[in-house]
């Protein structure tokens, strides 16, 4: 993976997957707590290197063993900078653009501290699970909620590694869900 320092403290770790990242914020730490700039748009645009506008922020509480996801929208395509503020969970993003070399391909990883993020790019299906008695995540997205637009990819659909030990807690939206050959982007 390849370290990027900025000069705000933000640092952008690229993964496997393309135009995605992982953002670690610095974290000023002493007696009282701790302070963090959670989020820079300035420096935000140097790491995904285009005019990223956010329109909304969204926050959800989930109970343990909740499966939100996978979610995309079709025509309004979201970016999301994603964080766990409260608890933990187990954050999953799939590739569904046709166009990218990385098509097909999912990532995974824990959010359970504030000043980790994850950057999920336009076109691509998220969700978590939750691991811990509850958690609370936030972020930030490039475009509004249409909800007649909003797809399910099945969150079982193409064999990603959960993490999960007994049946998750679904909403029915979510066990309805689309397969990944039907709800991939041109």
């Amino acid at each position: 993976m390849d370290l990027e320092e900025l000069s705000n403290g933000m640092n952008a770790i690229g993964i496997e997957l393309k135009g995605a990242y992982i953002i670690i914020n610095k974290k000023f730490d002493d007696e009282r707590g701790f302070f963090m700039e959670s989020f820079n748009l300035k420096q935000f645009r140097k790491i995904v290197e285009y005019d990223v506008e956010f329109v909304q922020d969204n926050h959800s509480k989930s109970s343990k063993g909740v499966l939100r996801g996978l979610h995309y929208q079709v025509k309004h395509p979201q970016g999301k900078l994603v964080r766990c503020i409260s608890g933990s969970v187990y954050d999953v993003i799939v590739d569904i653009r046709k166009s990218s070399e990385t098509f097909g391909k999912w990532f995974g990883t824990t959010l359970n501290c504030p000043d980790k993020q994850l950057w999920v790019p336009p076109g691509f299906a998220h969700g978590f699970y939750t691991l811990s008695e509850t958690a609370e995540i936030v972020y930030k997205i490039t475009d509004y909620y249409y909800p007649e637009d909003q797809e399910t990819l099945l969150w079982n659909d193409i064999g990603i590694d959960w993490k999960i030990t007994a049946e998750p807690i679904l909403s029915e939206k979510d066990k309805i869900g689309k397969t990944f050959e039907e709800c991939t982007l041109a």
